[in-house]
């Protein structure tokens, strides 16, 4: 009989970034614990947007941040360079215990893009990878336009980070950065192929569908109030939505 992992699909709606990456580092450790205990914790997966910001990467290069301006700008522990987070935009991290699926990281990487492959597909759009730059792009070979990035972090197997899919941001964010380093590309939303809105909230739930079938495992999804008390209860951390929407940390 085929053994289906238990995930929790968290709808966060839009929270600062500072204080999401460290409720990233306070699941991963629930995780890791859980691990050296021998105890079996559901999979979490965090769907939210973010305010305007540019995070960078482990490998990044400060030459690449062109005019912040205004926005944001957070160095984190993630593979890739400088990316641009903000509203119109959904960002799926990833906290997985991924021994318990398989111990390859390429082989996550590209499972993670297959999510994305199948969601675009539902919306008519063709996405494809391009050899040596991770990532999925639409467009024609020589003049594709890079619709959802990619960066993720191990620790003991245990993933933060994940993906940011363009549905419908501010694309001119994107010309004051060099977008992970690629200077002969461009930069798209779904809303700007489709010339058509599209629903978050629908893209959001076809991605848990998809994830579940590609990584063989069965999502319980919550909502807003429901998926804050299931985090506060797993972290420990009190007054959480307040938290994340409303924290100046620096």
């Amino acid at each position: 009989m085929l053994h289906l992992e238990h995930v929790v699909a968290c709808h966060l709606g839009c929270v600062a970034y500072r204080p999401t990456w460290e409720l990233q580092e306070a699941i991963k450790r629930r995780l890791i614990q859980a691990k050296k205990d021998d105890k079996r914790l559901p999979h979490i997966l965090l769907l939210l947007e973010h305010p305007p910001v540019f995070t960078m990467g482990k490998s990044g290069d400060d030459t690449h941040l062109l005019a912040p301006g205004n926005a944001e700008v957070v160095y984190i522990d993630r593979g890739g360079d400088v990316t641009y987070h903000g509203p119109g935009q959904l960002v799926v991290y990833f906290l997985l215990d991924l021994a318990r699926f398989y111990r390859d990281l390429h082989r996550f990487m590209r499972n993670l893009e297959e999510i994305i492959l199948r969601t675009l597909v539902e919306y008519n759009l063709t996405g494809f990878r391009v050899p040596g730059r991770t990532g999925v792009w639409v467009g024609p070979e020589g003049f594709e336009r890079k619709i959802c990035a990619f960066g993720i972090h191990a620790s003991r197997w245990v993933t933060t980070h994940g993906l940011a899919l363009n549905v419908n941001p501010d694309l001119n964010y994107f010309s004051r950065i060099m977008p992970c380093g690629i200077t002969d590309r461009g930069v798209t939303s779904m809303v700007q192929e489709l010339s058509k809105p599209c629903n978050t909230e629908t893209i959001s739930d076809d991605i848990v569908r998809h994830f579940d079938e590609v990584f063989g495992a069965v999502s319980r999804v919550l909502h807003n109030n429901e998926a804050y008390i299931y985090l506060e209860q797993l972290t420990g951390h009190e007054h959480l939505e307040e938290f994340l929407r409303n924290s100046t940390t620096q």
